[in-house]
């Protein structure tokens, strides 16, 4: 079977300029606009830290950037989650993580939940 080059999809490459989300830029927007749509609630901190917690208060997201222990752990988010059944369990995210990252994995978490947290 031969088939012509022009009905073939085309091969979409992003620019490099066009990645760039790929590398952090220490702005946590994107995380808490993500949160404060979803009804949590969210509280910053006179050090500028910022602390979530899903209406069901089994998550609790911090962005860490003027926390010296996080920082010294080289994190910037930290992730609690407690389960109703199971083991409780934390995700933390390191200070070049970018936060579109960090919130992919929090859609993802609060997309399968039951109660939609």
């Amino acid at each position: 079977m031969n088939t012509s080059a022009t009905l073939l999809p085309a091969v979409v490459r992003p620019a490099v300029e066009d990645r760039h989300w790929l590398s952090s830029d220490h702005c946590a927007a994107p995380v808490l606009d993500l949160l404060d749509g979803l009804g949590w609630v969210i509280v910053d901190t006179p050090e500028a830290n910022v602390h979530a917690t899903s209406p069901d208060g089994r998550v609790y997201v911090g962005w860490l950037p003027e926390d010296t222990t996080a920082w010294k752990r080289g994190i910037v988010w930290h992730v609690r989650v407690q389960p109703a059944h199971g083991d409780a369990w934390v995700q933390e995210f390191g200070i070049h993580t970018p936060s579109e990252a960090v919130a992919g994995f929090l859609a993802a978490l609060v997309t399968h939940s039951p109660d939609n947290r």
